[in-house]
């Protein structure tokens, strides 16, 4: 009864910080109104601004921020224990996380839709707009060389997702055109997408379908990323209405009525227990992760590192790059970015949430390991012996697929469907991430390109070949084995894996910087800005931290036997950066209080 009590008490606490919390913020702190122009309307071009009700921008915002972020982080984190894990995810959503998104949000729609570091530019200066730009190029890069591999293994681990997800883009485009140029309504479409996609999971795994599925699975990672990359590049070009508003609006329908299925089978769990194939007995369900593990075997210490692991769930710099870069270019309405901004991450905090009860409770109903059926903490310390063996992707996809399918096998679906439908769920999150990055990063080129003046360059500020830089710099990267591999067809597509274990901590040192672009924003006009300047100096401090000890505490990359200069020189030029851009912010703050930067899009305080 404690896993469900402590559901509902996280669902409760989220709509109650929305409804509170949230409304303050947007009417006392970023004071939203009706009656403000959004720049949709006023620069549309049926590209990339197109007015767009509240309900579909959500769509694309949560399906886009949300990734597999909040799924492998609680997964991994969880061995820390799961009440500093949870209690990260629903305090971090709440104050840090939703208020950082929604603050990106609105800064950018005072800003004709301009990034974040486009602001930074003019509330700072244009140095570290410079700066600014050149850490989300980094941090994009990152991202799209890696979410191909990403998608790669979830379809190799669960075949039975590939054809639900494929299907999708013929649906979104026949969606897009629906209701853009046929002006039909929502509702019925909306009804009508879901059963069909859901149908594919049901069916899609069976016969020729099956077949179709085992021989994509068998492809090999470099043919995945191509095919993903040259989706992504499509994606990014094409108008939104066309592709990514309606896809991340249909996957956000089937997600989220998953994670109601999630919910509906923890509760059936909990009150009447759950019987797994092959068991003589009911299991009742249970904690089985540890409440507190200081020290699990392998692991760094947990601070700062608990704030590192877990991202998207709580807070993550990526969603700055979301929230100024495509949502704030399609909002009708000033009001409609708390429900967006706000309410996207709060949903994905309870996303977060759920994966910490699947993981921690679920996963005891029942685990398959090499054919025997293992419940309780002997099901849990299968899948979490040691940091290492619960790291690798497979291991925390796994955990969270198990465990939530097993709270849809107390609903009566079958354990193929259960698997089938969360397999799908993840890389659904994680193909809505690939084609916003690809076009997030397309924006970054383009702001870049003309900043740095014409020339050579002229051609990156084009959408065609910012796009087209974007994905070969992408696949460049994919295209080198990870650190200390062969070059072989087998290694090819995993080099986003070199960079990787720098993303946690520049993901968050983002997030941190993007807090500072909002703050001067609001000084500037002589508003409250104690909200944001907290959680501002836990986002600089915590990845500053755990850069510190990636690069210096044994086995760190500067002083293990073997050092890695790669990973070392850029941890170093990161930390240079953070503070170069934290100088230049504390030399400048006592001055701007109350003076609207020069060149302000909102020359009146709003």
């Amino acid at each position: 009864m404690s896993t469900l009590l402590i559901a509902l008490l996280s669902g409760v606490g989220f709509v109650v910080a929305y409804h509170t919390y949230g409304r303050w913020l947007g009417s006392k702190i970023f004071r939203l109104s009706a009656d403000a122009v959004c720049p949709s309307e006023r620069l549309e071009d049926g590209v990339d601004y197109v007015p767009t009700s509240k309900s579909v921008v959500f769509g694309h915002h949560f399906t886009s921020i949300a990734g597999t972020g909040p799924i492998v982080g609680p997964a991994i984190a969880i061995m820390w224990g799961w009440v500093p894990a949870l209690l990260w995810v629903v305090l971090g959503s709440i104050f840090i996380g939703a208020v950082h998104d929604f603050g990106a949000l609105v800064v950018s729609l005072r800003n004709n839709g301009q990034t974040v570091g486009d602001i930074a530019g003019r509330v700072l200066n244009k140095r570290v707009r410079l700066l600014f730009l050149l850490v989300l190029f980094m941090a994009l890069t990152v991202v799209l060389a890696i979410f191909g591999l990403v998608i790669a293994a979830v379809f190799k681990q669960y075949p039975a997702a590939i054809f639900p997800c494929m299907v999708q883009i013929p649906i979104a485009v026949a969606i897009g055109v629906l209701l853009h140029r046929k002006g039909v309504g929502l509702l019925a479409p909306s009804i009508i997408a879901l059963g069909v996609m859901y149908l594919t999971v049901v069916f899609g795994d069976g016969g020729a379908l099956g077949s179709f599925n085992s021989e994509l699975a068998a492809w090999p990672i470099w043919q995945w990323v191509v095919v993903l990359l040259g989706y992504s590049y499509i994606a990014s070009v094409l108008p939104v209405w066309t592709l990514l508003q309606p896809r991340d609006y249909i996957n956000s329908l089937q997600l989220i009525s998953a994670l109601a299925l999630i919910v509906l089978g923890l509760f059936t769990a909990a009150l009447v227990g759950f019987t797994p194939s092959g068991a003589d007995s009911s299991q009742a369900l249970e904690f089985v992760a540890p409440a507190f593990q200081w020290h699990p075997e392998g692991a760094p210490m947990i601070f700062p590192f608990l704030f590192i692991t877990i991202a998207c769930g709580a807070i993550s710099g990526f969603h700055c790059l979301v929230s100024s870069g495509t949502s704030s270019k399609q909002l009708r309405c000033e009001t409609d970015a708390r429900f967006v901004g706000y309410g996207s991450m709060l949903t994905e905090g309870f996303l977060a949430t759920l994966v910490i009860l699947a993981c921690g409770a679920g996963l005891g109903l029942g685990l398959m390991k090499d054919g025997v059926l293992l419940t309780g903490e002997t099901a849990w310390q299968a899948q979490y012996a040691s940091w290492s063996a619960a790291g690798s992707l497979g291991a925390k996809v796994g955990a969270f697929v198990n465990g939530s399918a097993n709270f849809l096998q107390a609903l009566g679906l079958s354990a193929a469907v259960s698997v089938a439908l969360m397999g799908v769920l993840v890389a659904s999150f994680a193909g809505t991430t690939l084609d916003t990055a690809c076009r997030l990063q397309r924006y970054v080129v383009q702001e870049l390109a003309t900043t740095l003046g014409g020339g050579p360059l002229a051609v990156l500020q084009n959408k065609h070949g910012a796009t087209i830089f974007a994905v070969v710099i992408a696949a460049a990267m994919a295209a080198v084995p990870p650190g200390g591999a062969e070059w072989s067809i087998a290694n090819a597509g995993k080099g986003g894996l070199i960079l990787w274990p720098l993303f946690g901590a520049t993901n968050q040192l983002l997030a941190g910087l993007s807090f500072l672009v909002i703050t001067f924003y609001l000084w500037r006009r002589g508003r409250t800005i104690w909200v944001l300047v907290i959680p501002m100096v836990f986002m600089l401090i915590m990845p500053l931290w755990a850069m510190i000890h990636q690069l210096f505490v044994a086995p760190g990359w500067l002083v293990a036997e073997q050092p890695d200069y790669l990973l070392g020189g850029i941890g170093l030029a990161t930390i240079a950066l953070e503070a170069w851009m934290i100088v230049e912010a504390m030399k400048l703050f006592p001055r701007v209080k109350g003076v609207i930067e020069e060149n302000a899009l909102d020359r009146q305080p709003a």
